[in-house]
This record gives structure tokens, sequence and C-alpha cells, in this order.
């Protein structure tokens, strides 16, 4: 027998794990001071909505002041005012017509309980979703009336109306103060429709909404913080994209190449043909000896002095017809051979400054054993950061 105590590896006990996991509650985000102020706020709310409605609506008859569900509100609007459930139309609507819809269950469906009880809090969420005003104390409201058999019409404006209302105006108050947005205001301005990245962020409203439109549940965030949300995490990623892209992420793999004996004729017709403004020069193992550059044509025909340059420069690439010559003939003669190289899997946020202080345009990269596997240009780089920019 083995001595292990591991469960065997099949793909039940695999799938039974994966279950047990998501069981398993997330953690809150939240730091201890943000946790005090919603335990302040919840418990300073619920003591003023108790003592004015005491005030405003004496007990009598054994009729509660207070109603039970009144404390889960209290959670969503103090814990999170953000919340398209917790803003002042679902509580209070919430609350009263759930309160209603059970009210009529007992009417209706009085002596049989347990169906009274389950059609109150079906119909009661039908009716939020119809009001706009899904809350979930409000199922709570509709299965209180239920168990609790109340038949006065008047229990759903006294308390529970009144109940919801001092909570929201208590939410109000305590959330201003203490720095969040409440009401939180759940419909975007209107914006006109791009069919691209807004200034905003990468995505624009119409993306979000139909996102959110194929998405198809009832998401418990406002769109505006969720846009903010993903536009955060996008910069967060960038920022952290940004430091720790390899050279071997932007160079550019289409090399063009010459070795020390091609002509000038040859290595010229290469820059002009690709619009590039430099050609590394390689040996037979394709290792870097050299760069030839515009610049070194130009510094061999003397380009500085501006008479007859042309027939200068064409006299430079031209080859020679006669066995000797007073004039480079092959690229290795002007080629630049101190070359700063980087290897491929070199950070590219080392080479900005190499770029931005030495008026380096073109670094050949390295791999392993030195050979040559591309080349990073200044495009490359303010490519790589543009597209980090934008996000």
């Amino acid at each position: 027998m083995s001595g292990t105590n591991s469960f065997p590896k099949t793909p039940r006990w695999d799938a039974l794990r994966q279950w047990l996991l998501a069981l398993r509650p997330a953690p809150l985000r939240v730091d201890a001071r943000e946790r005090l102020r919603v335990v302040a706020g919840a418990s300073v709310g619920l003591l003023l909505t108790a003592c004015l409605t005491e005030w405003l609506m004496p007990h009598g008859g054994g009729l509660p002041w207070l109603v039970a569900p009144l404390g889960a509100s209290a959670v969503l609007v103090f814990g999170v005012p953000a919340s398209p459930l917790a803003q002042p139309w679902a509580v209070v609507a919430g609350n009263t017509a759930s309160a209603l819809v059970g009210i009529a269950c007992v009417h209706l469906l009085g002596d049989v309980p347990e169906i009274a009880a389950a059609a109150a809090v079906g119909l009661a969420i039908g009716l939020m979703f119809l009001l706009r005003c899904l809350h979930p104390p409000g199922g709570a409201a509709a299965l209180l009336m239920v168990l609790t058999g109340v038949k006065g019409w008047t229990f759903a404006l006294e308390p529970v109306l009144l109940n919801s209302c001092l909570l929201v105006a208590a939410g109000m108050a305590y959330n201003s103060l203490s720095g969040r947005r409440y009401p939180h205001p759940q419909v975007a301005a209107a914006a006109p429709v791009s069919a691209g990245p807004t200034e905003a962020g990468v995505f624009g409203e119409a993306d979000l909404e139909a996102a959110l439109a194929h998405y198809n549940q009832v998401l418990d965030v406002p769109p505006d913080d969720l846009r903010s949300i993903l536009n955060e995490a996008g910069l967060t990623a960038a920022r952290r994209r940004i430091t720790t892209l390899r050279c071997s992420d932007v160079m550019s793999t289409d090399l063009k190449v010459v070795e020390w004996g091609t002509p000038l004729q040859d290595a010229w017709a290469l820059l002009r043909e690709h619009q590039i403004k430099a050609l590394p020069v390689i040996d037979r193992a394709r290792r870097v000896v050299g760069i030839v550059t515009l610049n070194d044509f130009m510094r061999e025909a003397s380009l500085d002095v501006h008479d007859e340059w042309p027939t200068r420069l064409r006299r430079l690439i031209l080859p020679t017809p006669t066995s000797h010559s007073d004039k480079p003939e092959v690229v290795g003669q002007i080629m630049t051979r101190q070359v700063r190289v980087a290897s491929a899997d070199r950070p590219l946020a080392e080479l900005v400054p190499l770029f931005a202080d030495t008026g380096h345009h073109h670094i050949p990269v390295v791999g392993p054993e030195a050979r040559l596997v591309g080349i990073l240009t200044q495009s490359d780089l303010v490519a790589a950061l543009a597209r980090m920019d934008r996000l």
C-alpha cells in the first residue's frame, strides 16, 4: 500500500475538486477602513430609520415598526452603494411592490401557505424586473407578508415604504459624507456611437453595451464603474507589458542583410528597393561584423559638399571596370565596424535611453551563438510604445 494520502487523479475526482473550489468564497478586496465605513453606516442608518419610524408611526396592536428585510437593504445601501440593486428606486419600489405582492398572495392563496410563499417570491421578482427595481430584500419582503399572514394593504406603506424611504435618505447622507456617490447614476449620458476605441479607453460605449447584452445576466456593477474597472485593468496590463516586453517581441525579422564582399551597387539597390536605412553585415555564420547605412554612403561620397554630389554618389556606387580602383568597391570597405547589438531576450525598456540619447536608429538583435535573428529600429520601438499608450 502506498503511504501517501493523496486522492487518485481521475476525471471524476478532478470534476468534484473543481466543484468544491467553486464553493469557496472570493476575497473581499476592501481595506479595514472601508469595512468600518460600511459597518458604521449600516448601524447608524438602521438606528435612524428605527427611531424616526417609531416617532412617525407609533406602533400598536402588535404591528412591527421595522421590517426584517430592511437589514438586507442596509447591506446593499451602505456596503455596495454603486450597485444597481442598491439604488433608491430599487430599494423603495422593490420593497414596497414586493410587500403588496405578498399581501395579495395571502388574500388569494392564504389557505395553502406553501404555494402562497412560492408564488409571492416568484411574482415579486417578476414585478421588480418589470418595474426595473430588482432588489434582493424585496423577495424577503414578499415572503415576510406570507409568513406573518399580513392582510392589511396599509402595511406596505407603513412600515415598509416608510422604512425604505428613511433608509434611503440615511444612505444618501452617509455615503455622500463618507466619499461614496449615492445615488449612483445608472444611465450614461448620450454619446456618439463610434465603431472604434474612444479617448476614454480601448472600447466604446456601443462595444460595452453589446458585451453586456451577450452576457445576458443581471450584473451587480453599474456600467460606468465597469468601464472604469476594465480601463484600469487594461492600463495596469499595459504598464506591466512594457516592463516585460523583450526585443524579440517587437523586432523586425524580415531581414535584408549583406556580407563583407557585397558590391556597393547591390547594397545600395537593397536600401532603395526596400526603403530602409541600414543593412546588417554578417559573416557566413550569420554573426554581425558591421552595419552599412545611408550615412556611410553619404560620407564616402562627400555629400556634405553640394557641388556635383549626384555624380560623386553615382561614381561611388558603380563598380570600377578595371582591376584596380581608387575608391571603395564592397560593403566591407565603408561599413561601420563598431556595432552595438542586443540580445533577443533583453528587456525593451533598457533600450529606450539608447535610442533617445545616443542617436542610434538601428540595433541588430542576436540570438544563440550571437547569430543575427532580427533588427530593432526606432520605428519598431515607437510602434510598441504607441500600442501601450493606446491601452
